[in-house]
């Protein structure tokens, strides 16, 4: 990496995270380390220009008050320290807080604004070329956000050295599988597997209703097909994941050995010993939204919502049928229109449909029915800890109510769900 840095060591502060990016939104890269990272293991980063050394309320571990090792105090570079040893604690004014990072940052450690997506493209391409080689590198391409950002980097830096797999289980959302085909075998000329397991992951999940079981078969049953896909290949000797920089600092290691969705492909037998290729692992989610904007892939994907690593399989509440899914997934691709059509897409973090196993009465054309209610879901929040309900007008209601009734087959009623989190969750199972 060319561009500069600082350092920002966790001396039990809750907003490092924060500070990372308002640092990088000055142009200029930042990343956290623990406290007792070494001067030696310092002095080996590129371009370190200052540090901060970020106090907080979690300074206290197991009755000892943490510290930096001692000679880093002495090592040169500049330092900051906000809530620790008497240091000055951020100011809360937002101006201010920039202000004092903007001074520390140009004036004092004279760091210069050259973090931005074309040099960390540019970086990466240089760095994927070096560890791969000649070599191939599989990855399990979901159509989410992270996976495609990192096909779209990968593609140009190493062409059909790349083998995308695209497992279709059935659980998308209207029209994702046949967008991941359009933008990377034809627009990007992508070397795309395209897996229809559709057939196979619902008859596996026939009669399961309970939620942690459905997911454990739907994430199961990815590994199974990933790896009967990659055994066809010869090869390959790289394993590329959507890994970003949010689940290493969840992690609390420079590496994620546990990954938390089957997108990424965790728990491959051991004879399947690849190498990881993790491009994205210093971004936030921001910054991955940004980067897929600056290598053209198309709004579509870059902004997609948060989706489950099981689909819709976790929105057909209960156990899965074909008839309540398809009844999920056309008023879930209705609720987004609508959305969109309102001005709302892009604004509301995340708006899905779900469909429970239960019935009630209705009419449709003097005809009585007994059919499913649909609910709709439209939250906003920063970090998914706490989430708000969306205000969605009522006549945008009424319009959405009088589609999904009239146009999604066996579904007679749609319902709202006014709960924040807390109390309830943001998904339903």
């Amino acid at each position: 990496m060319k561009q500069d840095m600082i350092v920002i060591l966790d001396l039990g502060s809750e907003e490092n995270p924060r500070l990372a990016r308002e640092i990088r939104a000055l142009g200029v890269y930042s990343e956290i380390y623990p406290h007792d990272i070494t001067l030696a293991e310092l002095n080996a980063l590129p371009n370190v220009k200052g540090i901060i050394l970020n106090g907080g309320p979690n300074h206290v571990v197991d009755g000892v008050e943490i510290d930096a090792c001692s000679d880093i105090y002495g090592c040169g570079l500049p330092l900051l320290q906000p809530g620790h040893k008497g240091g000055a604690p951020w100011p809360t004014d937002a101006a201010q807080r920039k202000a004092v990072l903007s001074e520390f940052v140009y004036d004092a450690c004279g760091a210069q604004p050259n973090w931005n997506m074309e040099n960390f493209i540019a970086d990466q391409v240089e760095l994927i070329r070096r560890q791969v080689g000649d070599k191939k590198v599989l990855l399990a391409l979901s159509g989410g956000v992270d996976s495609s950002v990192v096909a779209a980097l990968l593609i140009k830096a190493i062409g059909k050295q790349l083998v995308c797999v695209h497992v279709n289980h059935g659980l998308l959302r209207k029209g994702e599988p046949e967008q991941v085909v359009e933008v990377f075998r034809n627009q990007m000329d992508a070397n795309l597997i395209y897996v229809d397991a559709v057939d196979r992951f619902l008859n596996k999940l026939s009669g399961v209703a309970e939620p942690e079981q459905k997911r454990k078969i739907i994430g199961a049953e990815f590994i199974r097909v990933f790896e009967e896909e990659a055994r066809k290949l010869d090869g390959i000797h790289f394993l590329a994941q959507g890994t970003i920089y949010p689940d290493i600092i969840e992690s609390g290691t420079k590496t994620v050995k546990a990954v938390k969705s089957h997108h990424n492909v965790g728990g491959l037998p051991e004879d399947l010993d690849f190498a990881l290729v993790e491009p994205l692992k210093m971004l936030f989610k921001d910054e991955v939204r940004a980067c897929g904007k600056a290598l053209g892939l198309p709004d579509s994907m870059v902004y997609r919502q948060p989706f489950p690593g099981p689909g819709l399989g976790v929105r057909c509440l209960g156990a899965i049928t074909r008839d309540r899914l398809e009844a999920v997934r056309e008023s879930d691709a209705i609720l987004r229109e609508e959305f969109a059509k309102a001005g709302l897409e892009g604004k509301v973090w995340q708006y899905f449909t779900v469909v429970p196993d239960f019935k009630s009465v209705g009419v449709h054309e003097g005809v009585r029915t007994f059919d499913w209610p649909v609910i709709l879901r439209a939250v906003n929040t920063v970090d998914a800890m706490t989430a708000t309900v969306e205000d969605v007008p009522f006549a945008l209601l009424q319009k959405i109510t009088q589609r999904i009734t009239s146009e999604v087959k066996g579904v007679n009623r749609v319902l709202y769900d006014l709960t924040p989190k807390p109390s309830g969750t943001i998904e339903w199972e």
